[in-house]
């Protein structure tokens, strides 16, 4: 990354775009907390990011945000709901009570019926509705989505940006790289990166 200057505000969707290799990934990881940045400073929640200890860091990860793949990372031994549960089991959120909060996720966006499948059992649409239920498990403010609709058909990419537009709706902050400009229609802001700089941000 290159001269960054970006201020991200609560509430706002906002799409990075660019070609493989422009930064937007690491932008990413470093606005969820995967990365440090190496220079400069980078403020989440009135936090210095560069400053912050592991645990914090873990801890924000866990609890203030959400995360959304292109490829599910559900993982496969263990059913849709127990998938679901993770998060908040690792926050030690008492198991009844975890699991009827990941059931209402499940009937939210209409896979509850698939809660006793392996994920390996369920379509690809399905497989991405329930990572969108476990990103919202612990109720973050912050959802991180990393091409959400990159192994997609068409109906099925229609369907996350729905859900993806109601929780944006519905006051939550959506960072989201994508290489379809079609789906950033809804989008507060879309920013287009090249070799590691900003070239628009509008």
């Amino acid at each position: 990354m290159k001269g960054i200057d970006l201020e991200i505000e609560n509430g706002e969707f906002v799409a990075l775009m660019g070609p493989s290799g422009s930064g937007k990934s690491t932008l990413l990881n470093i606005i969820g907390c995967l990365d440090r940045p190496t220079s400069g400073r980078f403020l989440l929640l009135g936090k210095d990011i560069s400053r912050t200890p592991n645990e914090e860091l873990a801890r924000i990860r866990r609890e203030e945000m959400g995360f959304i793949f292109q490829t599910f990372n559900l993982i496969a031994r263990i059913s849709v709901l127990q998938n679901v549960e993770i998060p908040m089991m690792l926050r030690g959120v008492p198991r009844g009570v975890r699991r009827e909060r990941a059931m209402k996720l499940l009937e939210s966006i209409n896979v509850a019926h698939r809660a006793d499948f392996g994920p390996q059992n369920i379509s690809g649409g399905e497989r991405q509705r329930v990572a969108i239920a476990r990103a919202l498990a612990n109720d973050p403010q912050i959802i991180i989505a990393d091409e959400p609709t990159g192994n997609l058909d068409l109906k099925n990419s229609d369907e996350v940006m729905k859900i993806l537009n109601q929780l944006h709706e519905e006051g939550r902050t959506i960072i989201m790289v994508t290489h379809n400009p079609e789906i950033t229609e809804n989008c507060s802001r879309v920013i287009r990166l090249r070799d590691g700089r900003i070239l628009e941000n509008c």
